[in-house]
């Protein structure tokens, strides 16, 4: 059943998109989110080419409503002629109406360039440069790395040689977890706009969706939510106190996204500046200390809006991947066995985990590999166009039990052809656990996940594989979780990381010293909200593969300055190429190299910064250049260490 009303017809037919997914010359994926059914046209007109115009039928557009005026719309277009590679090629996305046809022109002036131009990508024949980075939080502080890329773009939109073959998005798309308080009054605020499903909420002092998006809204004190209870303690401490951490941040969980509707809405107003047209953020009532810190989230949050045309601009023009972490689901999440039996134990953090997953299928995993997660989607969809079809309600039996196999489901990993191949891990639901310690950290990947990984780099001269966390971190910093870990108190330190457990380590370790694993291995990785580039070859090996490990976090994040200028200075002193601690590391077979940021100050090996990475690579897949714009408009080279240093 489809509500029509006069606020329907005020609502633009656009709501965010079209995002460019995985494209590929005899095939387009892209994502678009609308407040009605759509029917489109696509056109696309290759440099030097006749215009080509493509009806999207069901059979190439699915259309998957989350509410009764908002849709999805997740093409997935096959071409019989293929498309031209390293050239642009300008496209319209035509919506038809009673008055006709509707291009981006009208119904999203915001996507078009400085010269009024309509979007353009590339097909690029080779993996040749590559924008790579994680952790984008709007009520940071800071710049929007995604629309320093775009104005990077924009001075070289007629050069097709000079685009970047992918835009990868390498965890922390959205904080779930980490909500800034207008933030929230906006989502309920588009929620009640679009009319987003409600659903039945088990195990909170909430009944349901309506009273959480209403006078129950809980700003700020969303760990109340659980009952108080003797039994809720432990999931207060692990869901919602265990990311509170003195000792690497100030992030916590009091505006947790809960419900199916909050993690749409929050898609929606991070990509797209249409949205926001749509609410008025008022301030609830609050506390003095509350409503302070509301005013100066507020004025935050309205910097970021304001470059959100800019990054729509960027998904619109480069071809986009994307793969989570745990702010995109929940901070820690499956960090620990003894983590995992608490928040999948109690129903009602065992919603928030699932409806935050969903929703990255449906916002970022889908346009990854459309055909792995077919199964996932149909049987959301379905549960979905009954909602809409009815009265508005997900059915609260049926919603849990897609869920449970959702969170059960493996193949969020995937891999991209070209030269070199793309291998994208999932380091956070095929986990190595803990079995005779379950409150340590578990490895990022079990042992089967590691023998698929394997598999995946064999018979390739050179393989960019992309790694949520840092497969070679700071050393300190590591030493400092392990601690922690030993004390019994991961959670207060996000204590992992690839050498944290050390089954895991011992098998990455050996699969890049395996005589049949290709020359060269690039890891590109984000999470940590600094950047660094490491040179890395194995010792005593004249032909062994070569290594290097370069992180670009956070786009919109940055870790606290002090703190880590001095982390760095110890890490220099105490983990320096002739400190005899290296050898007490798991990486003492590895000559690892760092390089400096040509910006730094003397000495500095960690930059400190929102931004986006930027790889050239050569022939070989080896890193030509190694850069991060940053978002205060200027660009940090790292260049290759020198001889002495290597």
């Amino acid at each position: 059943m489809t509500i029509t009303s006069m606020e329907e017809t005020a609502l633009p037919p656009v709501l965010a998109g079209p995002l460019l997914r995985r494209l590929a010359p005899d095939r387009l994926v892209l994502w678009l989110a609308a407040s009605r059914p759509l029917a489109l046209t696509l056109v696309l007109t290759p440099a030097g080419e006749a215009t080509r115009r493509v009806t999207l039928t069901e059979e190439h557009c699915r259309r998957v409503p989350v509410g009764h005026h908002a849709w999805l719309h997740l093409i997935d277009l096959p071409l019989a002629t293929p498309l031209p590679t390293d050239t642009l090629i300008a496209y319209d996305l035509r919506v038809h109406d009673s008055g006709g046809q509707r291009g981006i022109a009208d119904w999203g002036p915001h996507l078009l360039d400085a010269e009024g131009e309509l979007p353009a990508f590339v097909l690029a024949g080779r993996h040749h440069r590559l924008l790579h980075g994680s952790c984008r939080k709007p009520h940071h502080d800071g710049g929007d790395g995604l629309a320093r890329a775009e104005a990077w773009l924009a001075k070289r939109h007629t050069a097709p040689a000079e685009r970047p073959a992918w835009l990868l998005m390498t965890g922390d798309q959205v904080y779930a977890d980490d909500v800034a308080g207008p933030m929230l009054v906006a989502i309920h605020a588009l929620i009640r706009r679009l009319s987003l499903f409600d659903e039945p909420l088990e195990g909170a002092v909430v009944a349901d969706s309506q009273a959480l998006h209403g006078e129950a809204a809980h700003y700020y004190d969303r760990e109340s939510l659980l009952p108080d209870v003797k039994s809720s303690e432990n999931l207060r401490e692990r869901f919602f106190g265990g990311v509170r951490k003195p000792v690497f941040t100030s992030a916590n969980a009091r505006n947790h996204l809960v419900t199916f509707a909050e993690v749409v809405a929050m898609y929606l107003l991070v990509w797209s500046p249409t949205p926001w047209s749509l609410t008025e953020v008022e301030a609830p009532a609050l506390d003095d200390q509350n409503t302070a810190l509301f005013d100066e989230q507020k004025a935050v949050i309205e910097r970021f809006v304001a470059g959100l045309p800019a990054a729509a601009r960027l998904l619109a023009r480069l071809p986009t991947l994307m793969i989570f972490d745990d702010h995109d689901i929940t901070d820690d999440w499956n960090l620990t066995a003894d983590w995992e039996r608490t928040a999948y134990g109690h129903p009602f953090s065992r919603r928030i985990i699932g409806n935050a997953l969903l929703g990255y299928l449906l916002f970022q995993g889908w346009g990854n590999d459309p055909e792995r997660l077919t199964a996932p989607l149909e049987e959301a969809s379905e549960l979905l166009a009954r909602a809409e079809a009815g009265d508005g309600w997900l059915d609260g039996e049926a919603w849990d039990a897609q869920l449970s196999r959702l969170l059960r489901f493996e193949g969020w990993e995937f891999e991209i052809p070209g030269e070199p191949p793309l291998v994208v891990l999932d380091t956070r639901t095929r986990r190595w656990r803990s079995e005779r310690s379950p409150g340590r950290p578990s490895g990022l990947m079990d042992w089967e996940a590691l023998s698929e990984f394997q598999q995946a780099l064999l018979h390739h001269h050179s393989v960019i594989i992309v790694s949520p966390a840092p497969m070679f971190g700071v050393k300190l910093i590591e030493v400092i979780q392990k601690l922690f870990t030993l004390a019994g108190r991961p959670l207060l330190v996000d204590a992992e990381n690839w050498m944290a457990h050390r089954g895991a380590a011992s098998v990455l370790l050996n699969i890049f010293r395996h005589s049949r694993t290709p020359g060269n291995y690039v890891i590109l990785s984000g999470d940590v909200h600094y950047s660094f580039a490491y040179d890395i070859r194995i010792r005593q090996r004249r032909q062994g593969p070569r290594l290097w490990q370069i992180t670009s976090s956070g786009i919109k994040n940055a870790f606290p300055d002090t703190l880590l200028d001095w982390f760095d200075r110890l890490n220099r002193w105490l983990y320096a190429p002739w400190s005899p601690l290296n050898w007490f590391t798991k990486r003492r077979r590895l000559a690892i190299t760092p390089r400096d940021p040509d910006h730094a100050k003397a000495g500095e090996r960690l930059w400190n910064g929102s931004g986006i990475g930027l790889v050239d690579f050569d022939d070989q897949g080896r890193p030509r250049e190694i850069r991060q714009l940053d978002a205060r408009g200027f660009d940090v080279r790292f260049p290759p260490p020198t001889q002495e240093e290597a």
